[in-house]
């Protein structure tokens, strides 16, 4: 999952100009099968500690809303979602932005698997016809999943686009973080996290984030650091 989404000026495009995700190929749709059978097992040995002193989840479970997650944090998205919000109500899906490149086309046969819609687009590619995507899926009852500071960093920096498809989608946006208590950690911009097993993972929601619709560019800012705040105040490394 990424950022936001703005206007695209790169990527593989066809004749008409509109940029072309690049899609998983044969070895890309094995890496993510093998993913998702990993992540799926490591789950099952850990132990969840669901932290919301606010209450905002009851909430979030009453109409879709915009799941906000650190990209170094994604590893267990998918099975936060399934454990939170489907377990409850059931009839609930999920639409994620996912990077528009090929290490974007795995993430995305890595959705597919858990039943996710990705939408392909990042800040630097695809990002109009991304943001009319999520906009299309949020008219249709569908949750969103976005990575704030996402595909590039820097890392625990919200990024405007988040801002926007609350703009646009009329959905408030839901900080969500964890803290994983054994852990291997990459040696990538975001740090990535990647979860031992038999360990701890214990979940931060903060509050709700509504965003109207006609905001100023002060009051967009004012909304971006505010996000940027609530996530960073429930993030523990």
């Amino acid at each position: 999952m990424t950022a936001g989404p703005a206007p695209a000026r790169d990527g593989p495009r066809p004749s008409s100009g509109v940029v072309v995700p690049h899609p998983a190929r044969w070895h890309g749709k094995l890496a993510a099968a093998l993913v998702f059978g990993l992540i799926r097992s490591v789950d099952a040995t850990l132990r969840y500690d669901l932290r919301n002193p606010s209450g905002s989840l009851a909430a979030a479970l009453e109409a879709p809303v915009i799941f906000a997650i650190w990209h170094n944090r994604l590893a267990l998205c998918l099975m936060l979602y399934r454990r939170y919000v489907q377990r409850a109500r059931p009839a609930r899906k999920l639409a994620a932005l996912v990077s528009a490149s090929r290490d974007g086309g795995l993430l995305a046969r890595v959705l597919e698997h858990f039943g996710v819609q990705p939408v392909r687009g990042s800040s630097s590619r695809r990002g109009a016809q991304a943001m009319l995507e999520l906009t299309s899926w949020a008219a249709r009852g569908y949750d969103l999943a976005v990575t704030p500071d996402g595909p590039r960093g820097p890392r625990y920096a919200v990024q405007e686009g988040v801002i926007a498809a609350a703009q646009l989608t009329g959905l408030a946006v839901l900080p969500v973080s964890y803290r994983l208590g054994w852990k291997y950690q990459l040696d990538s911009w975001d740090r990535f996290q990647i979860p031992a097993p038999l360990g701890r993972c214990t979940v931060q929601l903060g509050d709700l984030l509504r965003v109207p619709r006609e905001l100023s560019d002060a009051d967009r800012e004012a909304r971006r650091r505010d996000l940027e705040a609530r996530l960073q105040a429930i993030t523990v490394d």
